[in-house]
């Protein structure tokens, strides 16, 4: 499976690391867009197919959890946003989950092996087919 993915953080480092532990999990074949913070995310998902989303909480210009709000009102298809981040109260991971409507939250710092058992359920999801049939292709059935 391929996917296209946009890695936000506004550490180069970090992008590197979660680029690298990506590539190490197998989990897909990745090809990736790097945004530093919100608003460059905002661009760059907007300019790109994008197939999944890891961001960062705590950025400047635009934090994760608004460029999360921001994608979930502008998105034609629901794109997974994993939230890699140092915040890990209850309370944020609620806010994360419930609020934004982020799909998977890893705490940092992670290893590869913690993104492949997070991520796994996530990826089951995206390779399983789609089922054909919503409520027009039902009623278009009926008509014939």
């Amino acid at each position: 499976m391929e996917i296209r993915a946009l890695v936000v953080d506004d550490s180069g480092i970090m992008r590197k690391l979660v680029m690298r532990s990506l590539l190490e999990s197998k989990l897909a074949q990745f090809m990736f867009t790097e945004a530093k913070d919100g608003v460059e995310a905002l661009a760059a998902f907007s300019a790109n197919p994008i197939n999944m989303i890891f961001v960062d909480w705590n950025m400047p210009n635009m934090n994760g959890i608004d460029f999360v709000k921001e994608v979930r009102k502008i998105e034609k298809e629901h794109v997974p946003v994993v939230m890699i981040t140092t915040e890990s109260t209850m309370g944020k991971i609620e806010e994360a989950l419930d609020t934004a409507g982020i799909d998977c939250f890893i705490v940092k710092p992670f290893t590869t092996e913690t993104l492949q058992v997070k991520l796994s359920p996530l990826f089951d999801k995206l390779s399983e087919p789609k089922k054909p049939g919503g409520f027009f292709s039902k009623l278009a059935s009926s008509m014939t």
